[in-house]
């Protein structure tokens, strides 16, 4: 694990923690949506996708965010069992990817997490019926108003939307170097109880 290189911004011996501390120094400096990461999927033809989300938590072996389940991104992670991000500042000239096994977060956890959004975002996620056709945002407000009437102002979770968990086999940190010269350090396990390794990379 030991790496007398690995100093500075790269010291620890738990890649999540360190996630965190990145996070967290990411939100004192980012301008807008600190916590947005890049999610790269694959449909069942292997042709892949990406879409900006929002990374919701860093828990100790695994990365959280959430999502419609009949979108095409939950298609896509249900159907691989397999995902990817980065996460990149600008601000701090660093980036976070990782690469792993994907489970749902669908039980208590997504529920405290659907309560304390705002309520529009609650009545919102009822509403979309996420990457489907819609034919005007009119209609889209429309089915906003009905599901306000039906729901209140205390809506429960719908069943159709729920968070994933990315639990990494390999995560990579990076950042800028003069001249180009960058500093990697990629962290791999071959599984989520096995140890990590950590290696430097070229840049």
């Amino acid at each position: 694990m030991a790496d007398v290189d690995r100093s500075g911004i790269f010291t620890g011996d738990d890649p999540f923690r360190l996630a965190r501390q990145w996070l967290a120094e990411a939100e004192a400096t980012e301008p807008n949506d600190p916590n947005a990461i890049a999610l790269a999927t694959v449909d069942a033809t292997g042709l892949p996708n990406v879409r900006m989300v929002l990374l919701k938590d860093v828990e100790d072996d695994a990365f959280v965010f959430y999502t419609n389940y009949e979108s095409v991104k939950a298609g896509e992670l249900d159907g691989a069992g397999k995902a990817a991000f980065v996460a990149h500042w600008k601000s701090l000239r660093r980036q976070i990817r990782a690469r792993g096994l994907i489970s749902r977060e669908e039980g208590p956890k997504a529920d405290a997490y659907y309560k304390s959004r705002g309520l529009q975002s609650r009545l919102g996620a009822w509403a979309s019926k996420q990457s489907r056709p819609l034919s005007s945002r009119s209609a889209l407000m429309l089915e906003v108003a009905k599901v306000t009437a039906m729901k209140g102002i205390d809506p429960d979770r719908p069943p159709f939307w729920g968070g994933y968990r990315l639990t990494p086999l390999e995560i990579e940190f990076w950042a800028d170097g003069t001249h180009r010269l960058h500093d990697r350090f990629r962290w791999t396990r071959p599984s989520p109880d096995a140890p990590w390794s950590v290696v430097r990379l070229n840049p």
